[in-house]
Order: structure tokens, then C-alpha cells, then sequence
């Protein structure tokens, strides 16, 4: 790691910073002698209701300074407002995601939590896509009327930002009201809205100011002047806005005493009517009458975003103060001269060069002497570096033509915005710099391979190490641990056991100059080794001492303590011991989401693994309210066990409630998942729960079908009895068992279970034991036994009720209920047994009475108005096509299928898939029933 940024502020200074960063989030402020446009504010008002809106003008049109004065006047409604003023950067895709997320995190964190983590893992079309979901999911759940202006979006150019923002407009819920401001045509079809009236259109002729309104603005500006000479002059700027500033401001520099109407008139012939005519008159007859201190301090700021007093203080460089900087801001402000405050009160406020003077005022700047500019840029670097901004400060410093220095800068804050979440940041800054600049340094190669790994880049990942590993040098011992932890976190991630195993030896015996980020990364991988291995106190052991350089983390950082006792939860939970599991998983929940980005990691963990213990507790619909909500997030962020919890746990919860196609869905989300990153222990385990299922509803060939693939997977590895890898041959084993039990032979059942059960001892394995001990009283009593099944049901009371089981136990088979409230009915069980038994089966039956007293008295009593897309939908539900079959037959992706599914239960009043058939079919929903102006997305 590099040295820290020198003279960097302290923690409170660089909060401060970071806290007034986000200037593009917030509408600009009014400048002084604004006009109020009464006429067309009350147009959009009263049209406040529609989707979407549509400002679209040449520079100078006030179209910025409308809706700024909108958004106030929203705040009476109650209203909520999103602000996002676009630039270059944001063709970026991720980067645009990013200031998507931050745009709407201003108005409510909650909207932007899920769809800031998925920003997280990867910038490919059904990434981007499945972060717009999210995001639209979160409005919907704000509740609140929502407007979100996007301000400049003729500079959006990239095609995958254009399909993003077209998904953000397909997709909007009904509180979301967007608002594209641009100079040119808007990049998104809306031609949907346009036929439902959902669109308002505004463009120059409605932006030019009226007769009425520029005379209004030229006397705010000039004092008194005759309604003839404003009315004139109104003709010849068309109520261009921009022109009237222009006309008042240099009118002001040439008049004495009370302007003559003739002469005012004489002097604005020259017809400003362009943008082009704007520039080249702006320049000639205003800035180059500025006072030279004025017009220096615009030129070297020119190259800058944004600018406050303390930044032109240090670009002036010529003993100007920040007051005296401050001063001259203000004064510039307040005569108009195109230069506007943005965000509230602030101590040091940021302001903006309006775009046309930005561009008079950089081609000033590109005139002057090369060793100027780069002298500017080293001090605008300098002054970024310096207050905790690494964007713009790397952009001067690569703008100043030092990239070596920007790449320190790079490495220096790498780690902090690493360990507070803010991954794309990152990935950002590294993608700033030249390619050739990050291949010489291994520190930015490693961060690289990190940010990749996170993002779930696994292939580049690899790559990325590779590289790094060939051109390390082995006595590098910092990096080359780095290098070790990447590569077990990458083998964890792909579920790959032998090649995390390899690492192992080297991982124990840390260097003493291994970093903290690497040591609590390194624990953690040797923590989920030892789980796999059945070496449960080892791995909690571990984690209960770390070094104290690992103190020195975030705690909720995914190498913190914090996600370190979320991984004690998970080994509890393999080990079945559900009680010490709850213990954990609660608190690290709570103290996670209070620690907001910098914890998502742990805190998503923390929720799976809770959703497992709730189901196991039998609270079905705490599951769900847990866990559908955050299904899409989890799966594309988690780690794989945590993934294998998810849809299996979900899978129960709807199979219990009768729901058999949402059931089968989930299994099917699960074993797509396993294949498409190569998982085969998390696909055996989908084959195993699928050939279960299969079974029980009476597909038999569809459940040998599922054992044949789960037979194939298990024989691709080898298996030992002492091997602390057999999890598929395990599983393999567990499915034979049930198929056994169902297909009734009862002899070798008892075989099988015997080795199953020393096969649980080895390797801790207390959960399953206790399903094990049930299984085989269900053999005993068809084998005529039942002192031997008495014997079974009470091993496994007595297990369950140590480790806080319920659900497993009558979930091991369909005669379980049955058994225990046979034994729980013997006077001589133990009491405390009896009553554990008697809990059990009460939580049984309130499942089986929700499932029996289930209803549709929320769903519509006829059908209800579909679109033509939801119609096409219903009726290939109606046909029980799962989503992925939906999604090939109308040429949608699987995520826009799901979106139109959520938005068909709730139509329907339903819950799920199941319920949406019963209700197709009940109504008798007819194909094509939608309406015809809705053709798609």
C-alpha cells in the first residue's frame, strides 16, 4: 500500500467535504431577479399527475431555472424531488448508475439501498437492467410522490446508458414522475406515454419568455423602461432569456444615467437570436470589459467542474484571500453574469460556470501558455487531493499530464472507499487512469482484481491475478499474501473447494507486513475452509481473536469483526445449532444496516441466514417478508451458501403454503444460478430438493430424471470417508434415502442410513442428524418395530430441542407429524420433551390451517385492465411457463418478465404464480385482453 495523501485534513474536514460533494444532486440556486413564470408553472402544476415531461430548448431558455422554481413550488404538494444535472462522466455506465442511486438516496436511503448493491456487480445489460428494477422497486416503496428532474441529457451518448434510461421509463412506478430537460431530442423512446397522456412536452416556444415576462425581467434589471422599448426588444431576443442577460448585462457597462429607449434599441440591433452569435458577443462586448481580476478568475476556473471561494483563492495564486474570493463570487452572482450557487447554505459554497460562458471561458484557457495550464491543473489537483475529493483531483492530475502522481492518489484512498462499500468509486478511479500507468503498479493491479472479484467479474478476476502473480516479485511478502487471500476469496466465491484448500497452508501463516484488509479477508476465507471441513470451533475460534490490527477496520466491512460473526452464525447453522445461530444473526443485523453502505455486505448475509432461521421456526411469512423483497439483490451479491439458503428457503415457504409452480421457480432460479457460475455443490443440493418435490406431487420419471443428473455430478468427484469435501456425495446420498423411503425399500433405507448417520458424526453435522433419526423411526415402524421408532422420534426430540429445531424435523418426511404425536402422547415422556414435542406440532398445524384458510379476498371480482404486454404474459402464465420460458417466447429478458409479473399479482390481488393461475383462470382472462396502445416496452 502507498503512503498516506500528504497535508491530507483532518476526518472532520474531509467529512465536510464529502458531504458538499455531490453538487450535481441539487438544483441550482436562483439567481437574483428571476422572473416567475406564472403561466407555464401553473401549466406543469396542474399537469403534475403524468409521467414523464419533456423541456427540451437550445442553451439559454431557462430551462434549468423552470424547473428549479417547479421543484419549490412541488414541496406544497407534498412532493418529493430527485435532482440529477448530467455531465460527460456520466456516459459512464456505472458511473451514471451511481449518480442515479445518490440522486434518489438524497430523498430516502431506503430507495437506492438495493440498487447501490447491485450497482456493485457488473455493468453488463442484465446487470444495469436488474439495478433499474431495483431502484423503480424502491420508489414504489417510498410511497410518496416522487419527481426526478434529469438535467443536460443531450450528454448522455453512450447506447447502454440510453437502454438504462429507457428501462427507467418502461418501468416507472406510478408515484414517479420524470422530468428530461435536454437540448436535443430525448434518447429514450416515449411514445407509450405519449398515446396514454402521460407525456407533457414543453419546447422553446413554450420557454421563450412572453411580451409581459421580458418586460418584467428587463426592468428588474434596468430599473424603468417604456412598455414600447421592452416590447421591442422582446422581439428581437424572440424572450430568448439568455439573450435579455446578456443585453442587460452589457447595456449596464455602457450606459450613463437612465438608458434612452432609442438608444437601447440601437445598441441590441445586432439580433442575438443563437447560442454561436451569444458566445462571440459575449466575449467581445462583456468579458472583455470584466475587470481583469473578474475575468482571470473565470478563466482558471473554466477547467473545473465546480468551484468555491477557497479553490479560486489557490488558483488565483497571487495572495487573493478566500473572503476576498468569496466577495468577488458574490458580486459576480449577483450581477447575473452566468454564474450560479448550488446546493444550501454552506460555509465554503460550490458554484457553476453556465455552460455557454464555460465554453467562452475555456477557449480563453486553452489560449494561454502550456506551463499556465499545467500550472493550474497541478494547483486545482493539489486543492482536490487536499480536501478529500479523489475524482476531480485525479482528473486535474491526469489533465496536468502526471499520471504517476494521480495513480498515488488512486492507492491512497483505495482502501477507504473500499472498506465503506463504494466499489464503483473505485473501479472508477482506477478506469481513470491510463492503462499503461495501472500496469505498473501492483497495488492498483490487486485493487483492480478486488473491485472485479466484488463485482462478480470472476473470469477478469482470474486474469487480473495472473498477471499480478507473474510480475510480482517473490520476495514482495505484502502483496504476494494479498495475491493469496484474492485467490482463496475468488475460490470461495466459485465454490471451489480444492482450489481454496491449496491456499490453506499459506493463509495460516500470515506475514508480519500483511496489511489489515488482508489479514480480516484472510480469516475469513480460513474460517469458511474449517466450515467445510466440519471444523466448527476452529472457525469460531478464529474469528473470536482477531489481530488487533484488524480493530482498526470497519467493522461491518466485509473484512470487519462484524461480517467475521456473521460467519460464526453460518457455521452454527451448518452445524444446526439454530439457537446460537438467532443469537448471533439478530444483533449483527441490526448493528449492520445502522452502518449503513460500508456494511451491506455483512448485513446481507446477516438477512439470509436469518431467513433460514425464521423458516426453521415455521414462520413462513416472516420469510417472505424478510426475503422476496431483497431476492433479486442477494442472489447477485452473496455468497453462494448464502444464495442456497435463499431460494431453498423461499422454495419451502411457498410449498408449504400449496403454492407448487412458486415453489419449483425458486429451485429453478437456484439451479440456473449453479450452472451459470459453475456451482456443482449448490446444483446437487436444487437436484436433490427437486427430485424430493417431484415425488411427492407424483412425477416420478421428472424425479429419476433429477437423481440421474445428481448421480452424474457426484461420480465427476472422487469421495473418501475421512475427506472433509463429500457435501455433493452426501447430498447424493440423502436423495437415495428419500427416494428409498417413497418407493418403499425399507432394507436398504436402513443401510443408507446407518452410513448417513456416521457420515453427520464425522463432520458435525447435528441438523441433519436429528432429520436422520426421524427417517429411520419412519423405517422402524414399517419394519414392525416400534420400541426401535419410539427410540428414533426421541433421539431426535432430544437433538431438536438442543439445537432449537422445528422445522427439520417434521419437514425429514410426511409421517413425521404423525410419530411425534405419538410419543408426545406417552405419559411417561419427559416433560420438558412433551412440551418441546407439543410446540412442534402446534407450529405444524397453524402452517397446515394458513394453507387451508388461504383466500383471494383482496383479488378483483372481474379483470382487471391489462396492458397489451401483461396480457401476453397472463395468458403464457395461464399455460404454467415458468418466467425464463415467458421470457423466450416474447423476446424479454427474465427481468423485465419478473417486472411485469409483480405488476400482474398485484392487478390480480395475488400473491404468486399459483394464486395469479387460479385467478386467470376464475376470470376467464382472455388473450389479447389489453389495451392497444400499450404495445411493449
Amino acid at each position: 500500500m502507498s503512503a498516506p495523501i500528504p497535508d491530507s485534513p483532518s476526518s472532520e474536514t474531509r467529512v465536510n467535504a464529502v458531504e458538499n460533494a455531490d453538487t450535481r444532486l441539487v438544483p441550482p440556486r436562483p439567481g437574483r431577479g428571476v422572473v416567475p413564470r406564472t403561466a407555464l408553472l401553473d401549466r406543469l402544476t396542474q399537469n403534475r399527475r403524468r409521467r414523464c415531461f419533456v423541456v427540451q430548448g437550445p442553451a439559454g431558455y431557462g430551462k434549468t431555472t423552470m424547473l428549479v422554481a417547479w421543484m419549490r413550488a412541488l414541496g406544497a404538494f407534498g412532493y418529493d424531488v430527485a435532482w440529477l444535472s448530467l455531465s460527460e462522466d456520466d456516459n459512464d455506465i456505472a458511473k451514471w448508475i451511481e449518480d442515479l442511486a445518490g440522486s434518489f438516496a438524497r430523498v430516502d436511503p431506503a430507495i437506492s439501498r438495493e440498487a447501490g448493491l447491485l450497482s456493485q456487480v457488473g455493468s453488463g445489460s442484465d446487470a444495469v437492467e436488474r439495478t433499474i428494477i431495483a431502484l423503480v422497486r424502491g420508489i414504489a416503496r417510498h410511497g410518496r410522490e416522487l419527481v426526478f428532474v434529469l438535467d443536460d441529457v443531450h450528454l448522455l451518448a453512450d447506447p447502454r446508458v440510453h437502454a438504462a434510461l429507457q428501462w427507467l421509463v418502461d418501468y416507472a412506478p406510478a408515484n414517479l414522475h420524470l422530468v428530461l430537460a435536454s437540448r436535443s431530442a430525448i434518447p429514450a423512446s416515449l411514445d407509450r406515454l405519449r398515446a396514454e397522456n402521460e407525456l407533457l412536452e414543453l419546447d422553446a416556444g413554450d420557454l421563450q419568455f412572453s411580451a409581459d415576462e421580458s418586460e418584467q425581467f428587463l426592468k428588474s434589471q434596468l430599473g424603468e423602461l417604456d412598455h414600447t422599448s421592452a416590447q421591442r426588444l422582446h422581439g428581437l431576443t424572440d424572450g430568448w432569456a439568455a439573450g435579455l442577460q446578456l443585453f442587460t448585462l452589457a447595456w449596464k457597462k455602457q450606459r450613463r444615467g437612465t438608458p434612452k429607449p432609442e438608444a437601447a434599441l440601437a445598441f441590441f440591433q445586432k439580433q442575438l437570436r443563437t447560442a454561436r452569435a451569444f458566445s462571440l458577443y459575449f466575449e467581445r462586448e462583456v468579458l472583455d470589459r470584466l475587470a481583469t481580476p473578474e475575468l482571470d478568475l473565470l478563466v482558471r476556473v473554466s477547467p473545473c467542474s465546480r468551484f468555491c471561494a477557497s479553490l479560486c483563492a489557490r488558483l488565483l495564486d497571487d495572495g487573493t484571500t478566500q473572503a476576498e474570493a468569496a466577495a468577488r463570487l458574490a458580486r459576480l452572482e449577483s450581477d447575473n453574469l452566468f454564474i450560479s450557487r448550488v446546493g444550501t447554505e454552506q460555509q465554503d459554497p460550490w458554484y457553476r460556470l453556465h455552460p455557454l460562458l464555460n465554453e467562452a471561458m475555456s477557449e480563453r484557457f486553452a489560449g494561454l501558455d502550456a506551463t499556465t495550464r499545467r500550472a493550474l491543473q497541478q494547483s486545482a489537483w493539489h486543492w482536490f487531493r487536499d480536501h478529500g475529493l479523489p475524482e476531480e483531483a485525479v482528473q486535474h492530475a491526469l489533465d496536468a499530464d502526471e499520471p504517476q502522481a494521480a495513480a498515488e492518489m488512486v492507492e491512497a484512498c483505495a482502501e477507504d472507499l473500499f472498506l465503506r462499500g463504494e466499489r464503483v468509486r473505485l473501479m472508477t478511479l482506477v478506469r481513470l487512469l491510463p492503462k499503461a500507468q495501472v500496469q505498473r503498479s501492483l497495488a492498483l493491479q490487486l485493487w483492480m482484481a478486488r473491485v472485479q472479484l466484488y463485482r462478480r467479474e470472476l473470469d477478469d478476476c482470474a486474469a487480473s491475478l495472473d498477471a499480478v502473480d507473474e510480475a510480482m516479485p517473490r520476495d514482495d511478502e505484502a502483496n504476494r499474501f494479498m495475491l493469496i487471500a484474492l485467490r482463496g476469496a475468488l475460490a470461495v466465491l466459485r465454490d471451489d473447494t480444492d482450489s481454496a484448500q491449496s491456499v490453506l497452508p499459506r493463509l495460516e501463516v500470515p506475514p508480519a507486513a500483511a496489511t489489515a484488509v488482508t489479514l480480516g479477508g484472510s480469516r475469513h476465507i480460513l474460517c469458511w475452509l474449517y466450515m467445510r471441513q466440519g471444523r466448527f470451533e476452529q472457525a469460531r475460534s478464529l474469528l473470536s481473536d482477531p489481530p488487533a490490527a484488524q480493530g482498526l477496520l470497519p467493522a461491518g466491512s466485509v473484512t470487519g469483526t462484524l461480517y467475521g460473526q456473521c460467519l460464526a452464525g453460518l457455521s452454527y447453522l451448518i452445524e444446526g445449532r439454530m439457537t446460537e445461530a438467532e443469537r448471533i444473526c439478530r444483533p449483527v443485523l441490526r448493528d449492520a444496516e445502522a452502518g449503513g453502505m460500508a456494511s451491506a455486505d455483512t448485513a446481507n448475509l446477516a438477512i439470509a441466514l436469518l431467513g433460514e432461521i425464521l423458516y426453521e421456526q415455521g414462520e413462513d411469512q416472516r420469510v417472505r417478508d424478510l426475503l422476496e423483497a431483497r431476492v433479486d439483490v442477494l442472489e447477485y451479491i452473496s455468497l453462494p451458501d448464502a444464495v442456497l439458503r435463499l431460494m431453498t428457503v423461499l422454495s419451502g415457504t411457498r410449498w408449504t403454503a400449496g403454492h407448487r409452480l412458486e415453489a419449483f421457480s425458486y429451485l429453478e432460479r437456484l439451479e440456473d444460478f449453479a450452472i451459470r457460475l459453475g456451482l456443482d455443490r449448490l446444483l446437487a443440493h436444487c437436484l436433490a430438493l427437486q427430485a424430493w418435490r417431484r415425488t411427492a406431487t407424483g412425477e416420478v420419471a421428472a424425479a429419476q430424471e433429477c437423481l440421474e443428473r445428481l448421480a452424474t455430478i457426484d461420480a465427476r468427484y472422487a469421495h473418501h470417508a475421512q475427506s472433509p469435501f463429500s457435501e455433493i456425495h452426501h447430498v447424493a446420498q440423502v436423495a437415495a434415502l428419500r427416494w428409498r423411503l417413497e418407493t418403499g425399500d425399507i432394507e436398504q433405507a436402513r443401510r443408507d442410513i446407518g452410513s448417513l448417520l456416521d457420515d453427520c458424526a464425522r463432520h458435525g453435522r447435528q441438523r441433519e442428524t436429528a432429520a436422520l433419526f426421524m427417517q429411520r423411526a419412519v423405517v422402524e415402524t414399517r419394519s414392525g418395530r416400534p420400541a426401535a421408532a419410539q427410540a428414533d422420534v426421541i433421539a431426535a426430540l432430544e437433538l431438536g430441542h438442543k439445537l432449537g429445531l422445528m422445522r427439520t424435523l417434521v419437514d425429514s418426511h410426511a409421517d413425521a407429524p404423525a410419530l411425534i404425536a405419538q410419543v408426545a402422547a406417552d405419559p411417561a415422556l419427559d416433560p420438558v420433551l412433551g412440551f418441546y414435542a407439543e410446540r412442534v406440532l402446534r407450529r405444524t398445524e397453524a402452517l397446515a390451517a394458513a394453507q387451508a384458510g388461504k383466500s383471494n379476498r383482496n383479488a378483483p371480482a372481474t379483470a382487471p385492465k391489462l396492458s397489451q404486454r401483461e396480457a401476453d404474459v397472463v395468458w403464457l402464465l395461464g399455460q404454467a411457463l415458468t418466467a425464463k420460458k415467458i421470457a423466450r417466447a416474447l423476446g424479454l429478458s427474465p427481468e423485465t418478465v419478473k417486472w411485469h409479473l409483480t405488476n400482474i399479482y398485484g392487478k390480480l390481488g395475488v400473491s404468486g404464480r399459483d394464486e395469479a393461475i387460479e385467478r386467470i383462470r376464475d376470470l376467464q382472462v382472455p388473450r389479447g385482453q389489453g389495451t392497444p396502445h400499450s404495445q411493449g416496452n
